[in-house]
């Protein structure tokens, strides 16, 4: 059976508590969040981490405790770290401190767009200076592409192998001020990326859960959670993460698409075996 990897991304930058009550704050939370979604089928989880008010950061020393607390209960989901710094708010050293922890995969944001009522700042000098990092401390850069130039510039650091293959690449489609969250946006990049990739969907807000869909149906893998979308159905709030990543589980199944583990996840993204 075709294998998809699902993610889980559990908190986000922008998730309040005022929006919905079931979003992970604290590095206790968003620990247990992550082995919930890995008992459910996730095989990665996307980690953001906040302070003590609840706002983002890009603090290391959060971020490793999440990463040790998932690990003390001999969970092996794939930690994948956020360098999105709350969309750019953050300085670029910040944002590049969590590489250093060596997550087996980070973010890569390739380019800048608004973003609802921000500006999401991925300099060109910012990217390089990522790339590098990522290189040194074999971290696998997940390449987000907002729209379709980020894909044009993400080629551009293959070209110099930069990033090497298999290729990593997470649409996200739906934020207001990038693409559209449709299915012929999705085949247009598609079509665009290099040989040797793998690709999969996040959708914002209602559109989550159709274009997971069509992400099945097309061959690629998922990206679903709170972070994206906080609601299971019309008005009615995701219970926590765990949900929306079962039923994203049970739709790959009836569609012929059995989810992959962190194990073979790891060998789909060439990653190496995982050490406890």
């Amino acid at each position: 059976m075709d294998k998809v990897i699902v993610s889980a991304a559990t908190t986000g930058s922008w998730t309040t508590r005022e929006q919905t009550p079931y979003v992970p704050i604290t590095e206790e939370e968003i620990a247990a969040e992550a082995i919930r979604c890995w008992r459910e089928g996730a095989a990665i989880v996307h980690i953001h981490v906040r302070d003590e008010q609840g706002r983002v950061t890009s603090d290391p020393a959060r971020y490793a405790r999440v990463r040790d607390l998932i690990r003390s209960q001999g969970c092996d989901i794939i930690l994948n770290f956020s360098t999105g710094g709350g969309a750019g708010i953050a300085p670029d050293e910040e944002r590049i401190a969590p590489v250093r922890l060596r997550p087996e995969i980070a973010s890569f944001d390739a380019g800048s767009l608004n973003f609802g009522d921000r500006v999401f700042v991925n300099s060109p000098a910012f990217l390089e200076a990522l790339a590098h990092e990522m290189q040194a401390h074999g971290v696998k850069p997940e390449i987000e592409c907002f729209e379709s130039g980020f894909i044009e510039t993400a080629k551009r650091f293959i070209e110099r192998g930069l990033i090497q293959s298999p290729y990593w690449f997470q649409m996200v489609l739906g934020v207001r001020g990038g693409a559209p969250a449709t299915v012929d946006q999705l085949v247009h990049m598609v079509r665009q990326l290099p040989a040797g990739s793998l690709w999969s969907v996040c959708a914002i807000g209602r559109h989550q859960l159709p274009m997971n869909v069509a992400a099945l149906v097309m061959g690629g893998h998922v990206r679903t959670g709170l972070e994206d979308n906080i609601y299971y159905s019309y008005r009615v709030l995701a219970e926590g993460n765990a949900p929306l990543v079962a039923r994203i589980v049970r739709i790959a199944r009836e569609l012929g698409r059995e989810p992959a583990s962190p194990s073979e996840a790891r060998t789909l993204l060439g990653l190496p075996p995982f050490q406890s």
